[in-house]
């Protein structure tokens, strides 16, 4: 399990673009192109405006799916499925800890009241190979 951990690690922290799905209001799945970066703990940690649709949805729908670890196919070695939790975070100590100058885009620094952070929590992971029809599945301890 530690290897196929490690694997998923390595997958994202290569390829920090992902695909965040969540729940709309009316039940239909919404997905969209973010920047994420994973912990140890296979967290996965995505900056946000508090006023985005996807913070509302997942206040509505903590379920998120996510889908990343390749940039193109042509170099593509696996890619992931992850089902996970979300929530969203305005914590000032989580909000420093994840800020970068890369944010400064979009949020005036750290403790902007429009700046939060979703911590996607994964219960299940799918890692698939390029070359195989059968995915290596990670799922949280009970």
């Amino acid at each position: 399990m530690e290897d196929l951990k490690k694997r998923v690690m390595e997958l994202l922290e290569k390829h920090p673009m992902i695909s965040l799905a969540t729940i709309t209001a009316d039940g239909k799945p919404w997905v969209r192109f973010v920047m994420g970066r994973v912990r140890d703990d296979l967290t996965i940690r995505i900056a946000t405006s508090t006023r985005s649709r996807k913070v509302a949805q997942i206040r509505t729908n903590p379920e998120v799916h996510i889908t990343g670890g390749i940039a193109s196919l042509e170099d593509a070695e696996a890619y992931v499925q992850i089902a996970a939790l979300a929530e969203v975070s305005t914590d000032p100590e989580l909000k420093r800890e994840f800020w970068s100058e890369s944010l400064e885009a979009y949020f005036s620094g750290p403790d902007d009241e429009g700046y939060a952070v979703i911590v996607a929590s994964p219960y299940k992971i799918e890692v698939m190979g390029m070359k195989s029809l059968t995915p290596e599945i990670w799922e949280r301890p009970a």
